[in-house]
């Protein structure tokens, strides 16, 4: 086969660039065959999004060439036939939204190909349909739920019917199954026949791929199949990778002496793998919660809020939401998209404030209007879902510190340098760059420098890990444990409930606007019913457990929430 794209000696240096810094991209070769599926994985920072902003044109070489079916990316006059044959779907899919509604949305694209109004109205009626959005057509897309807008941005790419699609972490805002509904759509379309290029931190979905193309500080690295990539686990770990979680518990597991297969990359593949016990008895455990909720800091009580509320476009984000949680400790806030995590966040550091109900932070009655916020603002810190949104300066350091400015906090410079150095950034690499030329992964952290240095006592985070590669993903849970040492109270937003079983006390459930139960973290991921109620999907290390139970393992699950924790349990145990 032919190559549709290829790339040759292709080196990207922004201007303006800190001199002495190396360029974004260096002296990258790889050639994409038509109809090929191709994941792009690497830490955070090693050019992964600039790479494929050369594909369709967004960015220009400094060096070497692109070219896409023939068409060099480099040329203005070849940019419209670019962006026909090439669509994208962003890191943040909201930075793509245009229109004041969704069918207005989609169609935007479509008239600026020219195309007839029937012919328009046509891929409009037929792309609402496919993306399941046809209640919502009419409805502003900052109304959209996280996954809704996620399928918006996809159907108004699809609409044009390009041949290459470049998707830039496109599931890190995404509940398991609004996730797994999303990737079988992409398979589906590869199947198609169209060409995928896909950038993801997660290595579950880099298996599904024919090839990975692996970058590290902005040099192509590593190019291969999948299971020839992850065979190098130990050369993925240096450069900040990781390799599929099943493949990870497998080797765990031949490191204890189960005879697991070599080539295990997939969950299913590692549930059948696994083997009964000797002794085929089961371990009788109710699940009972021992829960001990502690000294209540956050008293939420029936809260209600509506956006837009009186108007045509009213959407009651929630209904009736009830929530405490305790002082020096981690408490997990799980649902699927659209379920109100957001909206309640928003409500306990004053940013919203409920039409009906009672938020109380300590002291602090934030639902009456006479509560100064700036109160309320010294006590708690939001890192939003998309840390962009809470920018207010164009460098980094000058946004660590904007806050302890406002403050008039003393030492200003040493605090943003230690909170910079707490979150991983380097003080005097980052401090003098431009807030517009970091990863996603790296903005997530500015924004969480940013919190940090203002050392207030609770501390809320939405999604705190989306887009973060492993590594830094790892450091940031290990993060969070250290700070509930310091004192602090800490609630975290996520769909990530296996890192919420790794390091939350307590786990609240939320459906439809509403906290349908709060308990223990071990209590409620063993409760398949509750999960499957709330539209959620266990963590693997919870269905292994369940899966060797079932196989006859005495094992108390509630004790084996973390992978140390389990084989700590098996080591030395027989088959």
């Amino acid at each position: 086969m032919t190559n549709l794209i290829e790339i040759s000696n292709l080196s990207y240096r922004p201007d303006p660039f800190p001199p002495g810094k190396p360029d974004i991209l260096q002296h990258i070769d790889l050639n994409i065959e038509a109809g090929e599926f191709i994941a792009i994985i690497g830490r955070n920072g090693s050019g992964k999004t600039t790479l494929i902003k050369h594909i369709n044109g967004l960015l220009f070489p400094t060096k070497g060439k692109v070219s896409v079916a023939g068409l060099d990316t480099s040329k203005i006059e070849n940019l419209p036939r670019l962006r026909a044959l090439v669509g994208m779907v962003f890191q943040n899919p909201a930075d793509q939204i245009v229109a004041s509604t969704v069918e207005e949305d989609i169609a935007f694209g479509l008239e600026n190909l020219n195309l007839p109004p029937e012919e328009i109205q046509r891929r409009v009626a037929e792309q609402i349909q496919l993306a399941d959005l046809a209640a919502e057509a009419k409805r502003p897309p900052h109304l959209l739920s996280g996954g809704q807008i996620q399928r918006l941005a996809l159907a108004g790419v699809l609409g044009r019917q390009p041949e290459v699609l470049l998707f830039d972490e496109p599931t890190s805002m995404l509940d398991p199954l609004t996730r797994n509904s999303f990737l079988d759509r992409i398979c589906n379309l590869h199947k198609q026949g169209l060409t995928i290029i896909y950038i993801t931190h997660h290595m579950e979905e880099a298996v599904l791929a024919d090839r990975l193309v692996v970058l590290d500080q902005g040099k192509l690295v590593r190019d291969g199949k999948p299971d020839e990539i992850f065979r190098e686990y130990n050369y993925l770990y240096e450069i900040g990778l990781e390799t599929p979680e099943a493949a990870a518990f497998g080797r765990k597991f031949q490191e204890i002496g189960w005879a697991i297969p070599e080539d295990i990359l997939t969950p299913e593949d590692l549930l059948k793998a696994l083997p009964t016990h000797n002794n085929g008895s089961q371990l009788n455990n109710s699940l009972k919660s021992d829960r001990e909720p502690g000294q209540v800091i956050i008293d939420v009580q029936d809260i209600y809020y509506t956006y837009l509320a009186g108007t045509p476009l009213a959407a009651k984000a929630l209904r009736g939401a009830s929530l405490q949680a305790a002082k020096r400790k981690i408490q997990g806030i799980a649902g699927t998209n659209g379920s109100g995590k957001s909206t309640l966040l928003q409500h306990l550091n004053g940013i919203l404030r409920p039409s009906q109900g009672k938020v109380r932070i300590d002291n602090l009655a934030v639902e009456k209007p006479d509560t100064n916020l700036r109160d309320v603002v010294k006590k708690v810190g939001l890192v939003f879902q998309n840390p962009e949104t809470q920018f207010f300066e164009i460098y980094v350091g000058d946004e660590i510190a904007f806050g302890p400015k406002q403050f008039e906090l003393d030492n200003i410079r040493e605090r943003v340098r230690k909170a910079m150095e707490t979150v991983g950034l380097d003080f005097e690499a980052f401090k003098d760059r431009r807030l517009d030329t970091l990863s996603g992964g790296e903005k997530r952290k500015v924004a969480l420098a940013s919190t940090l240095v203002l050392d207030q006592e609770i501390l809320l985070f939405d999604e705190p890990t989306a887009g973060m590669d492993p590594q830094s993903r790892d450091d940031l849970l290990r993060l969070f444990t250290q700070l509930i040492s310091q004192g602090k109270t800490i609630l975290i937003a996520s769909h990530r409930l296996d890192e919420l079983a790794e390091i939350s006390a307590e786990l609240s459930i939320m459906k439809s606007g509403k906290v349908l139960e709060t308990s223990e973290t071990g209590h409620l991921m063993f409760n398949q019913e509750r999960l499957r109620e709330s539209g959620l999907c266990a963590p693997l290390i919870v269905k292994i457990v369940q899966n060797l139970i079932e196989n006859g393992w005495p094992l108390d699950p509630t004790k084996c929430l973390r992978a140390d924790q389990l084989f700590d349990t098996l080591e030395g145990a027989t088959t």
